[in-house]
């Protein structure tokens, strides 16, 4: 069971994958950044105050509802998910397709002296009909 438990966890493709988690985390922590300290002054700015954005809230039954909270999560997402689709279709578009190359285009294997008499006895057994 043990060797079983080694051979997943330490399979390329689970390495590949927590590594990826742990870039993707750090990806997050400075998309986060940019959003809350770059971009979203910028539209408080626009607005009214630093993070004017962040008072912006409705009232409904005596709550209130930070909509403007929200909107920062929301720019932060998009600029996540744009960033990550230029990663994915530019970068590992590329690579994707070069693999894919790659796996279309299997190496013939070498025929014994065996198999070579068979295709020729095929051969000559196909043109005689």
């Amino acid at each position: 069971m043990f060797d079983e438990f080694k051979a997943f966890a330490f399979k390329g493709n689970v390495v590949d994958l927590a590594v990826g988690v742990v870039i993707g985390t750090a990806f997050g922590g400075i998309v986060n950044s940019l959003v809350k300290n770059i971009i979203m002054p910028a539209v408080g700015a626009i607005t009214s105050g630093e993070y004017g954005y962040a008072d912006w809230k409705v009232t409904l039954n005596g709550s209130e509802i930070p909509i403007g909270l929200f909107l920062g999560d929301v720019v932060n997402f998009l600029i996540v998910a744009l960033a990550l689709f230029i990663f994915i279709k530019k970068f590992l578009g590329w690579v994707m397709s070069s693999r894919k190359q790659e796996v279309e285009t299997p190496a013939a294997p070498v025929l014994t002296k065996d198999q070579e008499l068979l295709v020729e006895i095929r051969d000559l057994l196909a043109h005689k009909n």
